[in-house]
Formats: C-alpha cells, structure tokens, sequence
C-alpha cells in the first residue's frame, strides 16, 4: 500500500476518504487510534492508504478536491 495523504484534520480526512471510495478505490486510514490516544498535540497523523496500483488516481482525486476547495 502507499501513503498518499497525511492529516489530522478530521473534516479533511473524511472528505478524501468519501471521494476515494466515491470512485470506487479503497482506502486505509492508519494510526487513527494512535493519533487519538496522543491527544491534540498533532504529533502524529493520520495517513491515507491506497493500493499500489491506485496510487496515481487517488493522488489525482486528491489534487482535485484540494483544487476545488481553494475556489
């Protein structure tokens, strides 16, 4: 699996995850519960993960809804 997006931004977070699964790709949030045991420091943040073969659209998914949110 590669990372493709790291946050601790939960409303962030659930936005990729729904776009991602929106176009059909699976997606692991890893170090959720590490993240929430730590507190509100942002030590350590949560990762999306997506297999291998889609990095690249996820990556594109990704680009776009960073895009749209700037407008």
């Amino acid at each position: 699996m590669k990372e493709v997006y790291r946050t601790n931004e939960p409303v962030i977070l659930s936005a990729i995850e729904s776009a991602l699964e929106e176009a059909g790709l699976h997606c692991l949030i890893a170090d959720q519960f590490t993240s929430m045991m730590e507190g509100s420091i942002g030590a350590i943040q949560r990762r999306v993960l997506v297999l291998d073969e889609e990095e690249s659209r996820a990556r594109e998914i990704i680009t776009n809804l960073e895009a749209a949110s700037d407008d």
